[in-house]
């Protein structure tokens, strides 16, 4: 009895155990949709909140809005700005937006109803105000960097989601020295509340804010001319970064038109392969696949921005990946508006 008992013992323990396998993920063949061409003339602010809900803006005091995934739009001209080219957004929700015009006068404009009404929260007269790109921590912490006012970059801070908004001080530039207002992503907002943005035209910098001190970082970036520089970058995690750019007046040139950080924007390298020319927005879609656009194309990596390859069709001036979800959506000239599917 014993001896029986045990060989089916036996038997049981050496039953073999089938192995469990993760399924495979298929590998991104990406595509660009195009969805509508939208009654604006030239669209570069772009803010994508989740995978339903896209604000775009653009010249003529226009934006738009999609609550359904792009399938149905809605166009608003906002009052007394039929001349302001609103360069940046920044969507919170279907209801919720902050626009921010460039030029003097700069201003930002706050609706709470979808774009029914609009409150101004922001306007400066001065003749030389320029405010490139707009960024946010969440819902409330928000910055705006602009060019140089007296020879200091232009810094504007709010506590309370665009209602207020505060100077900040900021590091001197060289002279001739700017930012681009090419797709609102020339600055963004870093984990732990930190901030950065990237500079062109006479010289080239990428500029961290850290506590209360600029980190300032020399990078082989294309510079030296008013057209030139770095026109957009983006961060995966607080140390690996990525940022695109080039030379508009010569949008083929691909030299100096990208570079990738590991440390956070100390250091920057080449890529072992650029996009094809002058690029005006990147973003990650995750850690491995990077996508970038401009006038002359788009094109996108799937090894974090070593290697790039173009994706068919005409380029666009804004791309951006949703804040929750994993949308990309792509803004341009003639009110072209698409999505990236595949990805």
């Amino acid at each position: 009895m014993k001896f029986r008992l045990l060989m089916v013992m036996t038997v049981i323990a050496c039953r073999p155990v089938l192995a469990q396998t993760a399924p495979v993920a298929p590998k991104p063949d990406p595509s660009i949709q195009e969805l509508v061409n939208a009654p604006i003339g030239s669209i570069r602010g772009l803010s994508v909140v989740n995978d339903s809900v896209v604000w775009v803006s653009g010249t003529q005091g226009k934006a738009g809005r999609t609550t359904d995934g792009g399938k149905t739009w809605t166009w608003i001209t906002v009052p007394g700005c039929d001349s302001v080219d609103f360069r940046d957004v920044e969507g919170f929700s279907g209801e919720r937006a902050l626009l921010m015009g460039i030029a003097s006068p700069g201003r930002v404009m706050l609706t709470e109803d979808g774009g029914k009404n609009w409150e101004q929260v922001y306007y400066n007269s001065d003749s030389a105000v320029f405010l490139d790109a707009m960024d946010f921590w969440g819902d409330k912490k928000g910055f705006i960097a602009g060019d140089p006012l007296g020879g200091s970059f232009k810094g504007l801070i709010t506590p309370d989601g665009g209602k207020t908004w505060y100077n900040l001080p900021m590091p001197k530039a060289d002279s001739a020295e700017a930012i681009f207002a090419a797709s609102g992503t020339t600055l963004r907002a870093l984990p732990g509340g930190q901030v950065a943005f990237a500079t062109g035209g006479s010289h080239s910098r990428f500029y961290r804010l850290k506590g209360r001190t600029w980190q300032v970082s020399e990078w082989a970036a294309t510079q030296g001319q008013a057209s030139t520089g770095i026109f957009s970058f983006a961060f995966l995690t607080d140390k690996q970064g990525i940022a695109v750019g080039g030379d508009y007046v010569k949008p083929d040139v691909v030299q100096g038109n990208c570079l990738i950080t590991a440390d956070g924007g100390l250091n920057w390298a080449l890529p072992k392969t650029p996009p094809r020319g002058y690029r005006s927005a990147v973003e990650y879609v995750d850690r491995n696949i990077v996508i970038c656009t401009g006038p002359t194309g788009t094109d996108w990596s799937a090894d974090g921005g070593l290697t790039w390859q173009a994706l068919p069709g005409e380029g666009f001036h804004a791309v951006r990946r949703a804040k929750t979800g994993r949308a990309v959506y792509l803004a341009g000239a003639k009110g072209r508006i698409a999505v990236v599917r595949g990805m």
